[in-house]
């Protein structure tokens, strides 16, 4: 399905389908029998506004359960602050519903919309409005579908009954900066916990975090375009700074309040909460170092804790996605580094090897372990650069549930695979069930004009995961060698070669500007082996900028790559990394594109920044090796730098720095500021014209006809 317009080119494609992204089905769910599938799909790639759908397995027939256009009696959609705060630290771009919740048995889901809460019956696709305290945030019912617990901007947790009634307050704020039941900043930028309660699942009481942020260092993010808008004022944790002060509680519906109770000074990180059937309520928590994490278990009634578990690591302990979690059997699941190897344990048994990289949980379904995982050690050789896989651990051990799948949700007998294959646009999504044909939930997102070609390689003896993209029609016989672009993200927990399609189409579309370009997973990308993650402890601008020359001079023997003209792109990490290769290896790299980057570890983040570079009041020396600011003086090519000034992640101070020290050391370079973007750049005529400035800044600078 393709929404082609008059004209349309693939950038103004690209940013107008959210990346392909808009009418593609995603955030599954399967009803505990097995008989529906819940997920949530635009009507197309030119209507961008979610709706939740209901798909019924044996007739595989798709049902609208909410249309926000007839809940809202076709009015604008109305976002708070707050929401639209939650919505960049987890990268949402798109409108209408854009997350749900279930009750334990699958009857009644509820969503926000518009700030307004809203409940839905999943068998008979009544939908409704609740009364509530809008706008708010992050509805979820209980386990028994009789009440919906939420948050609202001013920091209360709020309960009301699915029924319309008895819409309370449960806790609200107890002092200047407090808020219940959400998700602080850094947990939600950095850790993967985007939420901020749990419910019993007797659905008697909740766990709840109590944030107090008043310690926290406050910045302002000013609209320098429009200079009559006052700054807007956040709480940022830069690294060596005060963080908010993160508690947890037990809050009885019936007005019983107990403090979860563990030293808050030792490990206050709050990283995980797990509370259901199967025992206790679960919490991981990390010292500041990250180093050290225990895994506690609470007693709800007393608010005791006990450890279970005790992990210590050198350089620093990673956050899984799924984990910590029971089983129903009451056996603690869990991802370890266990001999070099990242491993799946049930209990105190290791249930994979080296074969596997282990890399998330995502569900228990019975007796059964639902896992993503890439290639360990043992069988990197046998599959090619960026490989993943999903796997279920069950009684008769580990079995692989798809090739090249990307995710997988359980129900019953019913599982939803996504899949993705680089030879095709998009995902495919299959519902699989014991003895009967798979079905294939439709995506409506567009097709894209251009089609991705990478060819995956393993780069020079480090065996980097690579992707090379050559112009579409090249003939190596007539068009010769070619102007390399270097297109990588490069830093931790951004993989970027992957065996899909969609993923490598902005490197396509350069390559179809006349490059040879080239993405390279070096070390501190993830999905390799725990020692190529920690490789770049304290070391992170030398190690990934020799492994982007390593990949660059190891395909050269290979493919058509003029070294005497070689530029470097990239955004966040990836910004970063280009500015650090133009400036330490101007042999290599002859022009940088700078999108949004951490140029002084200092103005970022305390738990990204300290887990790589240490405390900046121990260690200042780490911080000044891997600064790009240190390097102005240095620069010999064209660097454009482009930073969005309402970026409140990557705040543009980063940027401002270095080109105040490049024009102190009388370097010449651009400057592109984007008035009113953040560190995404969902607005369509933004990002269709960032990537065609870009191409001509590239071609300028290398000096291409």
């Amino acid at each position: 399905m393709t929404t082609e317009k008059p004209h349309d080119t693939f950038p103004r494609q690209y940013a107008r389908t959210n990346r392909f992204t808009t009418g593609a089905p995603r955030s599954f769910t399967v009803t505990p029998d097995g008989a529906r599938v819940l997920f949530l799909r635009s009507r197309g790639a030119g209507a961008p506004a979610n709706l939740l759908w209901s798909l019924d397995v044996a007739s595989g027939a798709e049902t609208v359960l909410a249309d926000p256009a007839v809940l809202l009696g076709g009015g604008a959609e109305e976002l708070s602050d707050a929401e639209k705060a939650r919505r960049e630290r987890s990268r949402e771009t798109s409108a209408g519903i854009v997350g749900y919740a279930l009750d334990a048995a699958g009857r009644t889901a509820v969503f926000a919309l518009s700030g307004r809460l809203f409940a839905v019956t999943v068998d008979t696709g009544e939908a409704r409005e609740l009364p509530a305290a809008a706008p708010l945030l992050d509805p979820r019912p209980s386990p028994d579908g009789s009440q919906v617990a939420y948050a609202t901007p001013a920091g209360e947790l709020r309960v009301t009954a699915v029924d319309g009634s008895g819409d309370r307050l449960l806790a609200g704020p107890d002092g200047e900066g407090v808020s219940w039941g959400q998700a602080e900043f850094i947990a939600q930028e950095e850790m993967g916990r985007d939420r901020g309660y749990w419910w019993a699942p007797d659905s008697s009481a909740l766990l709840a975090a109590r944030v107090d942020d008043t310690p926290v260092r406050r910045w302002w993010i000013a609209d320098p375009a429009n200079p009559g808008r006052p700054p807007v004022e956040i709480a940022y944790p830069a690294a060596g700074t005060p963080n908010a002060e993160v508690g947890l509680w037990r809050l009885g519906l019936d007005g019983t309040r107990t403090e979860i109770r563990w030293d808050r000074a030792a490990h206050p990180y709050l990283a995980r909460v797990h509370w259901s059937a199967g025992g206790p309520p679960l919490l991981q928590v990390q010292a500041r170092d990250q180093r050290e994490q225990l895994v506690l278990e609470a007693d709800p009634a007393t608010g005791d804790t006990t450890v279970l578990l005790t992990e210590r690591d050198q350089d620093w302990l990673e956050l899984f996605g799924g984990v910590p979690v029971r089983r129903a059997d009451g056996q603690l699941v869990r991802i370890a580094d266990v001999d070099g190897a990242r491993v799946l344990m049930v209990g105190e048994q290791a249930v994979t090897g080296p074969e596997l990289h282990v890399r998330s949980v995502l569900g228990l379904d019975g007796g059964e372990v639902l896992f993503a995982a890439s290639c360990g050690a043992a069988e990197f050789e046998r599959r090619p650069a960026g490989w993943l896989g999903v796997f279920a651990y069950g009684p008769d051990g580990v079995r692989e549930l798809g090739d090249g799948a990307l995710g997988a949700v359980r129900g019953g007998a019913t599982t939803v695979l996504t899949t993705a294959d680089p030879g095709r646009p998009g995902t495919t999504v299959t519902v699989l069930r014991d003895g009967a044909e798979p079905l294939v939930i439709a995506s409506h997102a567009d097709t894209p004009l251009i089609t991705a070609r990478p060819v995956f390689r393993f780069a020079g003896e480090r065996r980097i995961p690579c992707a090379v993209l050559l112009p579409t029609g090249y003939d190596p016989d007539t068009d010769g060698q070619l102007p390399v672009l270097m297109d990588p993200y490069g830093g931790p927990h951004g993989q970027r070669v992957v065996q899909a399609h969609n993923p490598h189409l902005t490197s396509q579309w350069f390559a179809d500007q006349g490059f040879a370009v080239i993405v390279a997973d070096g070390r501190g990308t993830p999905g390799h082996s725990p020692a190529w993650e920690k490789s770049i402890n304290r070391r992170t601008a030398e190690i990934t900028v020799a492994d982007q020359v390593d990949a660059l001079h190891a395909l050269a023997g290979e493919f058509p790559l003029d070294l005497s003209r070689v530029a470097i792109r990239g955004w966040s990490y990836g910004g970063y990394l280009a500015a650090a290769a133009v400036l330490r290896e101007p042999e290599v790299f002859h022009a940088a594109v700078v999108g949004a980057p951490v140029t002084e570890h200092d103005l970022y983040d305390t738990h990204y920044t300290e887990r790589y570079y240490g405390d900046p009041a121990e260690e200042p020396e780490v911080y000044e090796a891997n600064s790009v600011v240190a390097l102005a003086p240095s620069l010999r090519r064209p660097m454009m730098i482009v930073h969005g000034l309402a970026d409140d992640n990557v705040v543009v101070a980063h940027s401002l720095r270095l080109s105040t020290a490049l024009l102190a050391a009388g370097r010449p370079h651009t400057v592109l500021p984007l008035s009113g973007v953040t560190h995404m750049t969902p607005q369509e005529d933004v990002a269709e014209n960032l990537l065609l400035l870009q191409v001509r800044f590239l071609k300028d600078a290398l000096g291409m006809a």
